[in-house]
C-alpha cells in the first residue's frame, strides 16, 4: 500500500470524519496496550492467587510515576513534528525524528537503571505489605529491564501519530498483544511461574512492538524516514522537545504522585482491598485510554493546523473532541458499573475482592467523563505549544488538592469512599481551571484578527 493509505491531511476537509478515523485506531491501540497489563493481572489473579494479584497491581502507580516524565517527552516530539509537518518543513521533521529516537533510547536506559535499583526501596516507602513486597519488587525489576524498548515504541508511535498514522501502531500492538497473552499462559500455567512470568511476557511482547515500529519508520517514504546514520541529538530540537514535553511529563508524574499516595492509603486496608482496587483500576483503565485517544487527537490536529495557520479549524477540533470524549466516557462508565460484578469476576473469584472493586468502580466510573474533558483541553493547550501552564494547574488542582484531601478529609473520616471521592472532585475543579487557561492561550497564540474564526 502507498503512504497515502496511512497519512492523514488534518488541515483540509471535514473534521468529524477525520477525527473519528484518527481516534478510533488510537483508542484501540491504547486498549491493546492496556491489555498487556490486564493479561498479567487476570492470569496471576486466576492462577497465582490474591497475593500475586496485589503484587502486580501495587506497582502500577509507581511505574507510572517513574515513566511519565520521559513518556511526556514523546508528547514534545509529537507536537514539534506535527507543526513542522503541517508547515511542510521536511528538514525540520527529519531532524526531530532522529533526535526523538536517540532520546528514547537514552530515556529508556535511565529508566531501566532507576527501576532496577529503586524498586524495593520505593515500594517499601509506599507501605507495600510484606506478604506482597518481594513479588512486587521482582515484577518491577523485570518490567524496567525492558524499558529501552518500551520508550522506543512510545516515541516511534508518537512520530507516526504526528503525521496522521494511527493504523500501523494498532497493527503492531495487536501482534504483540497476542504474543503477550500466549506467553502469559505458557509461563504461569505450564512453567508454574508467578509474577516473574507475566513480567517477562510483557517485556518480550514490547520488544516485538518496538521492532515493528522501528522497521516501519525505516521504510517511510517521507521526511519521517529513520536512518541510523542520521541519529543525532540536534540541540535546538532537544530544547524544544523538552520545553513542550517535560512539563507534559511532569504533569503525568504529578498525577502519579497523588495516585501513589492514594495507593499507599489503600495499602493500609490490607491485601484483599488492594486486590479489589487493582482489579477495578484495571477495568477503569479501559475507559481512560479510550478517552485519552481524544486528548492525543486534539494534540495532533491542533499542532498541524497551527503549523498550517488554519486557525479556524483549531476551535472546531476542540469542540468535536469534547463532545466525543463525553459520549465515550459516559457510555463506557455506565456500562462498566452495570456489568461491574461480572467484569471483576474475571480478575478474581474472591467475593471480598469483588466487593472492594465495586466500591471503587461505582464512584470513579460514573464521573470519569470529567477526567476526559480535562485531558482534551490539555491536549489543545499542548498542541498550541503551551505545556507549563497546564502543568501548574494540574499541580494545584489534581496533585495538590488530592494530597490536601488525604491529609485532612481522609484523616478525619478514614474510609475508601472518602479516599475515592477525591478523584471526581479534583477532575471537575481542574477542568474548570483549564478552560480558563485555554482562552488565555488562544488569544496569545492566534493572531488577533483570526481569533474570532476559532469560535465560529
Amino acid at each position: 500500500m502507498t503512504k497515502k493509505s496511512y497519512e492523514m491531511d488534518m488541515c483540509n476537509g471535514p473534521l468529524w470524519g477525520k477525527i473519528l478515523l484518527f481516534s478510533i485506531p488510537l483508542m484501540l491501540s491504547g486498549i491493546l496496550q492496556l491489555l498487556f497489563n490486564a493479561a498479567d493481572i487476570i492470569v496471576v489473579g486466576r492462577y497465582a492467587g490474591s497475593e500475586a494479584l496485589a503484587a502486580v497491581g501495587s506497582t502500577s502507580s509507581l511505574i507510572n510515576l517513574l515513566t511519565n516524565v520521559f513518556i511526556g517527552l514523546s508528547v514534545g516530539s509529537n507536537v514539534l513534528i506535527a507543526r513542522s509537518f503541517g508547515a511542510k518543513q521536511e528538514e525540520e521533521v527529519s531532524e526531530t525524528v532522529h533526535t526523538s529516537i536517540l532520546l528514547s533510547l537514552i530515556s529508556g536506559t535511565i529508566l531501566c537503571l532507576m527501576g532496577i535499583l529503586l524498586a524495593k526501596p520505593l515500594l517499601t516507602l509506599m507501605g507495600t505489605p510484606n506478604d506482597v513486597l518481594s513479588q512486587a519488587a521482582l515484577y518491577m525489576k523485570i518490567y524496567f529491564a525492558g524499558m529501552p524498548v518500551i520508550m522506543l515504541y512510545n516515541f516511534g508511535s508518537s512520530i507516526l501519530r504526528a503525521i496522521g498514522d494511527t493504523k500501523r501502531p494498532l497493527y503492531f500492538l495487536a501482534i504483540a498483544g497476542i504474543v503477550n497473552v500466549i506467553l502469559n499462559l505458557c509461563f504461569v500455567i505450564i512453567f508454574k511461574m508467578s509474577v516473574e512470568g507475566v513480567a517477562l511476557a510483557t517485556v518480550i511482547s514490547q520488544c516485538i512492538s518496538a521492532f515493528l515500529i522501528i522497521r516501519c519508520l525505516m521504510h517511510q517514504e517521507n521526511s519521517c524516514r529513520l536512518q541510523f546514520s542520521k541519529l543525532h541529538l540536534h540541540r535546538d530540537k532537544v530544547f524544544k522537545i523538552i520545553q513542550i514535553g517535560l512539563p507534559a511529563g511532569m504533569q503525568g508524574a504529578i498525577f502519579s504522585i497523588s495516585n501513589v499516595l492514594i495507593q499507599s492509603s489503600v495499602n493500609s486496608f490490607g491485601s484483599i482491598a488492594m486486590a479489589g482496587n487493582t482489579a477495578s483500576a484495571n477495568i477503569e483503565g479501559f475507559i481512560y485510554t479510550s478517552m485519552n485517544a481524544f486528548h492525543q487527537t486534539a494534540l495532533s490536529f491542533t499542532g498541524q493546523n497551527l503549523g498550517a495557520k488554519k486557525y479556524k479549524r483549531i476551535g472546531k477540533v476542540l469542540i468535536i473532541c469534547l463532545i466525543l470524549v463525553s459520549i465515550t466516557g459516559l457510555s463506557m462508565g455506565l456500562t462498566t458499573v452495570y456489568f461491574g460484578q461480572t467484569l471483576l469476576g474475571i480478575y478474581s473469584s474472591d467475593p471480598q475482592v469483588i466487593q472492594y472493586g465495586l466500591a471503587r468502580m461505582q464512584i470513579i466510573c460514573l464521573t470519569y467523563f470529567t477526567c476526559g474533558l480535562m485531558d482534551v483541553i490539555v491536549g489543545s493547550l499542548r498542541g498550541l505549544g503551551y505545556s507549563i501552564m497546564p502543568m501548574i494547574v494540574s499541580l494545584l488542582g489534581a496533585c495538590g488538592l488530592r494530597i490536601l484531601w488525604i491529609f485532612t478529609i481522609f484523616v478525619w473520616h478514614r474510609s475508601l469512599f472518602t479516599l475515592y471521592i477525591s478523584y471526581p472532585i479534583s477532575w471537575v475543579i481542574t477542568f474548570s481551571a483549564h478552560i480558563l487557561c485555554y482562552f488565555i492561550v488562544r488569544h496569545k497564540v492566534i493572531p488577533h484578527e483570526a481569533t474570532s474564526q476559532i469560535a465560529s
